[in-house]
Order: C-alpha cells, then sequence, then structure tokens
C-alpha cells in the first residue's frame, strides 16, 4: 500500500470501530474484511491526508438501502444486497473511509474531484481490488475528467506519474481549507485542466 511521498509517518493512531450488521445471513467474513481494512488502512489515511480525521467509525449494514455504499458524519453505510452479489467487494469501505478523511465542507470543489480522488486512494491503498474484479478503466475518447470515480482517478494517476506525484495530496488539502480553484492545476503542473485533459488523452498511457 502507498503512502504519501516524503511525508515521514507518525504515531499511528487506532480507529474506533462499531459496527451495526441488520442482516443475519451476512457472511462473517465480510464483517472482519471490513474491519481490517479499517483498522490497517484507515490510519495510514488519516497519516497522509488529514490527521485531524476523526477516529470514531460506524458501519452499518443495510437491508434497505439500494446503491453500493455510502459515507456521512462518520457512518459508512453498505447495502447488504450489494454485498450478496459482490461477497469479495470489500475495497469499497477503502473508497469510503477516504470521504471520512476527506471532511471537505460544503461547496469546497467540484464533485468529481472528490469522488475521484476516493477511488484514487482505492487505487493506491486498497488490500484487494483484483479480488474484486476492480481496477482502473483503460482510457476512452468518450471520457471526461469530470466523469467522476475511477475515470478521474486514472487521469489523476497519470497526472501524478508526469507532473507531481504529489497532486492528490495537495489536492485534497486544498479542498479540505476550501481554497481549491480551477487555477490550481496549472499552479502545480504549468497547465490547465483542459490543457493536461488533452495531454492525457494524446498519450494515456501509465507506468
Amino acid at each position: 500500500m502507498a503512502c504519501n511521498p516524503g511525508k515521514s509517518n507518525s504515531t499511528v493512531k487506532t480507529p474506533k470501530v462499531t459496527i451495526i450488521n441488520e442482516d443475519a445471513n451476512l457472511e462473517p467474513a465480510i464483517i472482519e474484511g471490513f474491519k481490517n481494512i479499517i483498522y490497517n488502512v484507515y490510519p495510514k489515511l488519516v497519516n497522509d491526508f488529514n490527521e485531524n480525521a476523526r477516529m470514531d467509525i460506524t458501519v452499518k449494514i443495510d437491508t434497505v438501502y439500494e446503491g453500493v455504499a455510502y459515507a456521512h458524519n462518520g457512518r459508512v453505510t453498505v447495502s447488504s444486497k450489494w454485498l450478496h452479489k459482490k461477497p469479495s467487494d470489500l475495497d469499497l469501505m477503502t473508497h469510503e473511509i477516504m470521504h471520512i478523511v476527506q471532511a471537505y465542507p460544503n461547496g469546497s470543489g467540484p464533485g468529481w474531484l472528490t469522488e475521484g480522488i476516493a477511488d484514487f486512494v482505492r487505487f493506491k491503498y486498497g488490500i484487494n481490488n483484483s479480488k474484486a474484479g476492480w481496477s482502473l478503466p483503460e482510457f476512452s475518447s468518450t471520457q471526461n475528467y469530470s466523469n467522476s470515480y475511477r475515470i478521474t482517478a486514472r487521469f489523476l494517476v497519470w497526472i501524478g506519474q508526469n507532473y507531481d506525484e504529489k497532486i492528490v495530496y495537495k489536492l485534497d488539502k486544498r479542498l479540505r481549507s476550501n481554497t481549491y480553484s480551477p487555477e490550481i492545476w496549472k499552479e502545480y503542473t504549468g497547465y490547465g485542466i483542459n490543457q493536461l485533459w488533452d495531454k492525457y488523452s494524446q498519450n494515456p498511457i501509465l507506468e
């Protein structure tokens, strides 16, 4: 699992985890897998992104929720229907706990970037994405950086490899401090976001 380049580890904090499981038929290994991710990955995210992130996390396995998962106010809600369908998709938790770490104020930046950073984190810090069949998509001319999630995440990986390896950590900090602006891309890379996407489109290969 990756960590913030050039940043030394501080004292490791241990999160307090509360599980609310409404599905008695759910495989216990899924709950244990989620706990393993929170105990092992969350402290890395706190250290690398936001040392002031909350350390109490509640996970609710919801039998009614029709989506996949969402995070709000320190709670991650996961659809039990999704877990029965995709029991190996444990790293959805990596994405969701990053949202807790992000803790961006309302209106601090575009939603596509928030979700793109969370999927970047799943890509970099995920424990077993391959088992879930989860990966970054190949580039397509029909895509745009604002498509969010994995498409944006792949673009962020490319920027990191070609311009600034700390770009995501810098963006995250600016979003949390509510100092993000569209000019930030040129500040960090020398190019505006549309220029970067054009360059990416011409040569989207990742290392």
